[in-house]
């Protein structure tokens, strides 16, 4: 599995790694009943401490994404995919939110808002 750390990143180590296997997840590159690499095998392969990976590790199962059978490994769970997308969608509803606080507070525009999130997705002319 692809994962790349960044010691220069404010985010936590653990975290790196959590995010990026739920993103896989949520992107469907991961699929339901895929193993993960062993919490150790995946350290060894990062070179990070095992106490890392398996922070990460314990919450994807904490957060419903993955499952650990004792003996047998860790496997993505059968999260149901539209769950995953409404709490993808509320992540973004509350972020925006905070962006368009400060928009109004800032008198920035909706359509200068707009433009931004053209931009940021890519789509600039």
């Amino acid at each position: 599995m692809n994962i790349i750390i960044s010691n220069s990143s404010n985010c936590p180590i653990y975290e790196q790694i959590k995010e990026q296997i739920k993103s896989k997840i949520v992107s469907n590159e991961l699929k339901t009943g895929e193993v993960l690499p062993s919490i150790r095998s995946l350290a060894k392969d990062l070179r990070i401490s095992v106490i890392t990976t398996k922070n990460a590790y314990e919450e994807l199962e904490r957060e419903g994404y993955v499952e650990t059978i004792p003996g047998k490994g860790t496997y993505i769970a059968n999260k149901n995919r539209e769950l995953i997308r409404e709490e993808q969608l509320q992540k973004i509803e509350n972020l925006l939110d905070t962006a368009v606080s400060i928009a109004k507070i800032s008198h920035i525009s909706k359509q200068d808002m707009q433009n931004i999130l053209t931009i940021l997705y890519g789509e600039e002319n």
